[in-house]
């Protein structure tokens, strides 16, 4: 792939009016250009078919289409899909397809790889390969969203920063992904339809406010103490609950963006009555929150293993009854290989 060549997709409405300009083509080309790219999920040149010939010879000579490729496809009796994607230079990262409540959801990558070892994650044991641009990021979106199209006949409602990687060190690139999908001549998604979940970098986090980004914002919690979360999350070390719940609270401020935890209950060891009341202590400093109780996909090699259905309904039940919003996410695609960073995983062993 040549380095000279830019992701036709990353050009605005204006700045593809001004090359065709240059290339003495009329501006109403960018439209139908634009909506082959953003519209009909167009994956090469050719398919433009009401673009001239002679002006998908100039695209093709000065611009890159589709990044990704698709490796393998898994599907789960729930109607989950996951999909292995290849990048350019054989990298493998997922994207997921979940279909739920009326809800069709694209779950993306933004790093082969990831540098944090959370001990529950098996994306954490790739290590971090390098990031993905925010074409790749934008790429498993439409690729996604084709496979919605082609599977159910629906297209994306929602988009989540939750797959492979931590997106906040990848900051340009993902901040960059998401101006391309909420951009009136891009995908046009509302970002109150696209989560960013971190695991808690609260610099970038108040960074994301003063940017003025507005898409919603998702802190994996996934304990309730500070003692607690560095033996899962080791960086919880440098960034401690106290930080996080105040720049979570920033950023709400800032952007009026709804904001949430994410919270796995592991069987034995944060899923007790105390770790309950701690949960709602935290909760309740944070404006509108929404807690997501998250039923753990095992991975194997790890001993972790999630709570029973009675013990997430309690926690459920304790955190409604005093006021916090409170869903169940149940674990999806258990027969195929459902937790993040598994199929890629197993792609890496492959091509070793």
């Amino acid at each position: 792939m040549s380095g000279l060549k830019r992701n036709l997709r990353q050009l605005t409405r204006g700045q593809l009016e001004q090359w065709l300009k240059e290339q003495g083509e009329p501006a109403y080309r960018a439209g139908q250009i634009q909506e082959w790219l953003w519209q009909k999920g167009a994956v090469s040149f050719s398919e433009m078919s009401n673009v001239p010939m002679k002006l998908r010879q100039k695209l093709a000579e000065q611009f890159l289409f589709a990044p990704l490729s698709i490796n393998q496809r898994q599907q789960s009796r729930d109607q989950t899909i996951k999909l292995r994607f290849v990048t350019h230079e054989g990298f493998r990262i997922e994207g997921v397809l979940i279909f739920s409540e009326g809800r069709v959801t694209a779950c993306v990558s933004s790093q082969v790889g990831c540098s944090l070892t959370c001990a529950f994650c098996a994306t954490g044991r790739m290590g971090r390969q390098r990031n993905l641009s925010s074409d790749e990021i934008v790429e498993q979106v439409l690729l996604l969203r084709k496979e919605a199209l082609q599977a159910a006949g629906t297209s994306l409602t929602n988009v989540v920063y939750m797959g492979m990687g931590e997106p906040l060190l990848n900051y340009r690139e993902v901040v960059r992904s998401l101006e391309m999908l909420t951009a009136p001549d891009g995908l046009a998604l509302s970002p109150r339809r696209i989560t960013v979940s971190t695991a808690g970098i609260a610099k970038l986090m108040r960074r994301l406010a003063d940017d003025g980004v507005r898409v919603r914002l998702a802190l994996s919690l996934h304990a309730t103490t500070d003692e607690q979360r560095n033996r899962i999350m080791p960086i919880n070390e440098e960034n401690q609950l106290e930080s996080l719940i105040a720049a979570l609270r920033y950023y709400h401020e800032r952007s009026g963006s709804r904001i949430s935890l994410e919270y796995i209950l592991f069987a034995g060891f944060n899923d007790t009555m105390e770790d309950a009341r701690r949960l709602l202590k935290l909760a309740r400093q944070l404006p509108g929150v929404h807690v997501n109780l998250i039923e753990y996909n095992e991975v194997p090699g790890l001993s972790f293993r999630g709570s029973d259905a009675v013990t997430v309904k309690r926690f459920q039940e304790f955190l409604e009854r005093y006021g916090i919003a409170a869903t169940v996410r149940h674990s999806r695609g258990r027969d195929i290989d459902a937790a993040c960073g598994q199929l890629a995983n197993r792609g890496m062993k492959e091509q070793r």
